[in-house]
């Protein structure tokens, strides 16, 4: 596994959810804050996306946005200001009305019509990566001819899925989705100017040696062996090291072992022993020991409470 792949699956739960709408004429359109991430894909047209507290950002056809953190936001034909932000339609009031029916008639050229791709991920937010937590409240991704082909194919393929609804979908647009957005939170890492991670993502040393933890992290991990692996020194290593990501090496690898545990507790039933094993603890006492000063709790404890929901 490598970061990016890690640092989703540390905190994506359930199934994504998504819609294709078509939306004629003058409308507004209100989606409240989620526990979660979602996405807007324009299709066809245009529109103005309005999140709480930012800035108006205007979508045109291919555009793609991600809204990392939940954020709500409001989504229209033309600039959202006050006025038509406070009446907004709640988009739960509108969901059936605006999902196209099949066959589906492609809009003429000219008609002002938008067609767009909606949906949200559910996310645990208990134990996010800093990579994750490090996104903007808005990540938005304009179409440019010959820019990130895979993120465009994607796009195709989920867009057509939607449409169609053959067998297989229930298996295919999911799929999609989590590629979908892998590959938004790909193109954010590769052209953000700002930001520690894109930078530590960026630079030779400090990415390999990310790599080689997230690739075995129940490995017997020292400084000295860790440097070897990045070809620095142990000094060139831990200076910037903790520059860019925030913490020594030794201190983010026992992060990532209990961040993982607690994902492997949440999501399968495996024993405590396996667990332990896993991510980098000879025993389950050792385990244990080390995930109740990190979590405050017992790994029996902290599965239960994420099996009820209250983790």
């Amino acid at each position: 596994m490598d970061v990016v792949s890690d640092a989703i699956s540390a905190v994506r739960i359930g199934r994504p959810s998504s819609d294709r709408v078509r939306i004629g004429g003058r409308w507004c359109t209100r989606l409240a804050p989620y526990e979660g991430a979602g996405f807007h894909v324009v299709l066809e047209g245009g529109c103005w996306l309005l999140p709480d507290g930012g800035p108006p950002v205007t979508l045109g056809p291919g555009d793609a946005v991600l809204l990392p953190h939940g954020t709500g936001h409001v989504i229209a034909d033309s600039f959202a200001d006050a006025g038509t932000v406070a009446r907004a339609v709640p988009f739960e009031a509108w969901q059936e009305r605006l999902r196209p029916r099949a066959p589906q008639v492609p809009h003429a050229a000219g008609t002002g019509g938008t067609e767009m791709l909606c949906g949200k991920y559910r996310l645990d937010r208990s134990r996010e990566h800093p990579l994750m937590a490090e996104l903007p409240q808005v990540v938005h991704l304009p179409h440019r001819v010959g820019d990130r082909p895979e993120l465009r194919a994607a796009i195709d393929l989920l867009g057509r899925e939607l449409e169609a609804a053959e067998a297989g979908a229930s298996i295919v647009v999911p799929s999609l989705l989590d590629l979908l957005l892998v590959y938004m939170i790909r193109a954010w890492t590769a052209g953000s100017g700002a930001g520690a991670w894109p930078a530590a993502l960026a630079d030779p040393v400090v990415a390999s040696a990310l790599r080689a933890l997230h690739a075995d992290p129940a490995a017997p991990w020292s400084n000295d062996r860790l440097a070897a692996e990045a070809g620095v020194s142990r000094p060139t290593l831990a200076r910037r090291f903790t520059a860019l990501v925030g913490r020594p090496p030794m201190a983010y690898l026992t992060w990532w072992r209990l961040t993982s545990a607690a994902a492997l507790l949440r999501d399968t039933r495996d024993p405590l022993a396996s667990i332990a094993r896993r991510v980098g603890y000879g025993s389950p006492y050792a385990f244990s020991h080390a995930f109740g000063r990190e979590f405050g709790t017992t790994p029996g404890r902290y599965r239960a409470s994420a099996d009820t929901g209250t983790a």
